[in-house]
């Protein structure tokens, strides 16, 4: 299989050893206001997100109206005051707005994309986007993979409500046409309740470096605050989604669960620190422990006082804190009983190299 491990984003390049790429998903959080929906992208920018991302949809190309009314099934959606298909009609994001809010985002100095959701809508962002996500409700809709993959754009395909057949079928077709697959854990479950972090399954992301090694992996996540996102960072995401808002207590389907602008820079804090901190794995003595290295660790010292010419036995010795340069360190004693000492040594001296006749 053809996929890149290393993949470039509006001029940033993304892979396991470069910085985690942060995308705030406003979604439906603009509230079919243009000027918010501007606003909210220079919040995104000033929180720290790499990313603004809007959802391109139109209610009749998304929903059944007549197949949710019959749904005899409950969801969040049940909670909703108004008609699902009513809903995402109100929460369109117009498409006059598409040059409108490029033209913000450049000014803002954020990379702007989006997740479409029916083909005509990709046809209509495409001069505008350099990179597609895939949602995960589209994962079994493979005409309309091939018709983004074909575009030979970075595409990030999010893999919530799924399972592993679900997954090849569709990465197996992206990869046909496109060799920049951005991988994202994901659960659909949108209600921001806090028994949903024993759905998360960050471990999914282990099984998909075995079954992909060294694709790019990513965490699309609603959950609330950020420790899925450090766990997922820490299992190898470089890639992170998370909706964004100004208020979480504005009216919306998307706002109850979005990361806030204080939330937001917590995390990307934290996750700079958390990345800092991994590391590459080689296990060395560190630059700022090699104090720590002499003051902590034991060396070979004399608890009595020994003269030139003589034995040194093990009962003459103790291992003791510091072990400054030259010194034994205790896997050494072999090395020190019953060799002849060519120098006097006071009791409560180290004993170092080239103090007996006989070295290693």
């Amino acid at each position: 299989m053809n996929y890149l491990s290393e993949i470039t984003i509006c001029g940033k390049s993304i892979s396991i050893n470069n910085p985690t790429y942060f995308i705030a998903d406003i979604a439906s959080n603009h509230d079919a206001d243009l000027g918010r929906a501007k606003e909210l992208i220079w919040l995104c920018k000033e929180a720290g997100a790499d990313a603004v991302k809007f959802q391109h949809f139109k209610a009749e190309k998304i929903v059944s109206d007549y197949g949710f009314q019959h749904l005899k099934q409950s969801s969040h959606q049940a909670n909703w005051e108004k008609s699902v298909f009513e809903v995402f009609k109100d929460y369109e994001l117009k498409r006059d707005w598409n040059y409108e809010l490029k033209k913000e985002a450049d000014l803002a100095g954020i990379d702007f994309f989006t997740t479409p959701y029916d083909i005509e809508a990709v046809e209509e962002i495409d001069s505008l986007v350099d990179v597609y996500k895939i949602g995960s409700g589209d994962i079994t809709w493979i005409d309309f993979i091939q018709h983004i993959a074909k575009k030979n754009k970075p595409t990030l395909l999010a893999t919530g409500a799924s399972n592993f057949t679900d997954v090849q079928r569709a990465v197996e077709e992206i990869i046909k046409y496109n060799d920049k697959v951005i991988l994202m854990q994901c659960n659909t479950n949108y209600t921001g309740d806090i028994e949903n972090f024993k759905y998360i399954n960050l471990n999914v992301l282990k099984t998909y470096n075995t079954m992909y090694p060294n694709m790019i992996l990513g965490l699309s996540d609603h959950t609330p605050g950020h420790a899925t996102v450090l766990g997922a960072i820490t299992l190898g995401a470089r890639v992170i989604e998370k909706h964004f808002t100004d208020d979480n207590n504005r009216k919306g389907p998307d706002h109850p669960f979005s990361m806030n602008p204080y939330t937001w820079r917590d995390m990307i804090k934290n996750a700079r620190e958390l990345e800092s901190s991994l590391g590459n794995g080689v296990k060395i003595i560190e630059n700022n422990e090699q104090e720590t290295a002499i003051v902590q660790r034991r060396g070979i010292y004399l608890n009595k006082e020994k003269k030139l010419g003589d034995i040194i036995c093990a009962e003459d010795l103790e291992f003791l804190r510091p072990a400054p340069d030259n010194i034994y360190f205790p896997y050494e004693k072999s090395l020190v009983v019953g060799k002849r000492l060519k120098v006097n040594k006071l009791a409560g001296q180290p004993i170092y190299r080239g103090d007996m006749n006989v070295e290693r």
